[in-house]
């Protein structure tokens, strides 16, 4: 989740190697890496905290590459990225160095070169639970996976096996899930309530985590960063649908966002000191992301408990529409967007808090 106070804090100018001798890219980046590192590129997995356009052309609800969706990012431009504007995929791509924006690999104007850098796979709707990604008809786990192994297999056509493993190995890989298995599978449809409680709920997607990260290492990574389950309970729709006449933050689902990340965060403990070579990091974006909602004009924002789009209490996606009256004006006031996700500079004060934080744990 991409989002306090602004990222300028001495920013250093670093080059960073596409590695290719005629193919260099080069941006600012805010983050100062060790001399002897190298992170050649961002590959992100997940759900639509990571999703830059993937859902574009799919048969499904669950998509945004229409207005007011983008109205803040380049042109105006409505994207298929689940914001206003950049999402986290773009704001780690750009703090790293390595480029201002993190395509998505089924964009179909991706080019050879944005392969070098990195891409997206997520896909909004997505979890780790398979029947979250059917529910939502999008591009479930198991087929980020298949495409990851396309862009494998395009990436050694570029430069080969050996620098296409250099760069799988030093990457930063990013997964972002559990929010819509938590949220959506389990409280809102209830569907998985009728075979499990929170904790074998919860048991199930550590597990599935678990899977999911291995074979991210069996096909070559080895920086993984896993994101947490945010506090579920205080986004804007749960609050509506589960927080009473008061609409306050619902603490079943985040209690249950609690016990998974705790789980999870052990979980990925275990595998970082049994994968040779290997970095898993668990990152918690509960914490900050709860004192963003919480504290918002620590952060300069005013609101907190409602998305911009329409009422804000519960529109989002196909729902939110820039002709309805109700939609803001100044999204900068806002920490989210439609009633599930953050606003572009929501998303840019936790990317530099999560950034910060977590990436010497990486290297």
């Amino acid at each position: 989740m991409k989002h306090g106070p602004p990222f300028s804090i001495t920013t250093l100018f670093v080059l960073s190697s596409c590695a290719l001798a005629v193919l260099i890219c080069t941006t600012e980046a805010a983050i100062e890496l060790p001399s002897n590192e190298t992170i050649p590129a961002v590959i992100m997995f997940g759900d639509s905290i990571a999703d830059t356009g993937n859902n574009n052309d799919l048969v499904s609800l669950t998509k945004c590459n229409f207005p007011p969706y983008g109205r803040e990012f380049k042109g105006g431009i409505p994207t298929g990225r689940f914001s206003n504007g950049k999402v986290p995929s773009d704001f780690l791509a750009e703090e790293l160095g390595i480029k201002e924006l993190l395509p998505a690999f089924r964009d179909p104007t991706l080019q050879p070169k944005d392969l070098l850098t990195g891409v997206s796979f997520a896909s909004g709707g997505a979890g780790y639970d398979p029947m979250t990604s059917n529910i939502a008809s999008v591009i479930p786990l198991s087929q980020q996976l298949q495409d990851f192994e396309q862009y494998r297999g395009r990436l050694k056509g570029l430069v080969g096996e050996e620098r296409t493993d250099f760069i799988l190995a030093k990457s930063f890989t990013y997964v972002v899930a559990g929010s819509n298995d938590i949220g959506n599978t389990y409280f809102i449809t209830g569907i998985r309530k009728l075979q499990y409680d929170v904790p074998s709920y919860t048991d199930l997607l550590v597990n599935l985590a678990s899977n999911f990260v291995k074979e991210l290492y069996g096909m070559g990574s080895r920086r993984i960063g896993v994101l947490g389950a945010p506090p579920i309970g205080c986004v804007p729709s749960v609050r509506t649908l589960a927080g009473g006449l008061g609409k306050e933050c619902a603490e079943e689902p985040n209690q249950a966002a609690k016990m998974f990340n705790a789980k999870l965060a052990a979980e990925l403990r275990r595998l970082s000191n049994n994968l040779p070579h290997a970095r898993v990091v668990y990152i918690d974006v509960y914490s900050p992301l709860l004192d963003l909602i919480k504290n918002s004009n620590k952060y300069g924002f005013e609101i907190a408990d409602r998305g911009c789009c329409g009422t804000g209490t519960v529109e989002l996606s196909i729902l939110c529409s820039q002709l309805d009256p109700h939609t803001c004006k100044d999204d900068s006031k806002y920490v989210f967007f439609d009633s599930y996700h953050p606003t572009e500079k929501a998303y840019k004060t936790l990317a530099n808090q999560v950034l910060r934080k977590y990436v010497k744990s990486l290297l």
